[in-house]
């Protein structure tokens, strides 16, 4: 995880340190992590453990975080998760997607492809509806999981039509990460770019993980302007390239054309 990156406050008069502080101890929990301590917290974020405990305080005060006096643990609480709901609840792409994704799946040719939608978040994509197969070996994927935005192809497919400018913003996200990753970033925003423009989809294989293959395409919303991306995809040695890119892209496409145009 980036830690907290100092220069925004420094750049952005209007830019407030103390909820940026506090968002990033929620995102300091990972998959698998049911408690942190404030030493967690400082090592994930590199501030003071002073600022950590002002911080971990509030968050508890405003029900987001539960603490464990007896141990000095924090978890999340219910809190989070309403958050969570809601902004899913409010979703519309994500409701009318669905249907679409399930019959993709099922009348589709192979049965161990999976398809889901996902939407960028800094530097990664995060699942908002997941179609898996029910073959027993596949690739499981479920809503809220994360992946890489730059080495996935739902990210590449995201990225390759987004602004300029907001991908700069991504970029930065990127940046506070390492030199080395924000460089890495915009040689796959390079190759996103081209492949999207060959294409109209991007590919990934083996890139985020070394057993999945998948395509994806961008989905525009037209009402709020969000880029959403969806994919298909599945075990390697099940769902090869050439299926995907004959079979599958132009009902992908043909999904993503018609999600756009129903708003």
């Amino acid at each position: 995880m980036e830690q907290f990156d100092p220069e925004l406050e420094s750049k952005d008069r209007n830019f407030v340190t103390a909820l940026a502080r506090g968002l990033e101890l929620l995102r300091c929990f990972r998959r698998g992590d049911h408690t942190l301590t404030n030493s967690d917290f400082s090592e994930r974020t590199g501030l003071p453990k002073a600022t950590i405990s002002r911080l971990t305080h509030t968050l508890c005060e405003l029900d987001y975080l539960v603490a464990d006096s007896r141990v000095g643990t924090y978890r999340l609480s219910a809190g989070v998760l309403r958050l969570g709901f809601s902004r899913l609840a409010a979703m519309d792409m994500r409701d009318r997607a669905k249907h679409e994704m399930s019959a993709l799946r099922t009348k589709g040719p192979n049965p161990y492809v999976t398809v889901a939608l996902g939407e960028q978040h800094r530097t990664e994509v995060i699942y908002l509806a997941t179609e898996s197969s029910n073959e027993g070996v596949t690739l499981m994927v479920r809503v809220g999981s994360r992946l890489p935005l730059f080495h996935s192809a739902m990210g590449k497919a995201i990225l390759a039509v987004t602004p300029e400018d907001r991908c700069e913003q991504i970029f930065g996200f990127a940046r506070a990460e390492g030199e080395d990753v924000e460089k890495d970033a915009r040689a796959c925003y390079k190759q996103a770019l081209s492949e999207y423009a060959a294409n109209g989809f991007c590919t990934g294989y083996g890139n985020w993980r070394s057993d999945v293959n998948g395509i994806a395409v961008p989905v525009h919303s037209l009402s709020d302007g969000r880029v959403y991306g969806l994919n298909v995809g599945g075990p390697s040695y099940h769902v090869k390239p050439k299926q995907l890119e004959t079979v599958y892209a132009p009902k992908l496409l043909k999904l993503a054309e018609g999600l756009s145009a129903k708003e």
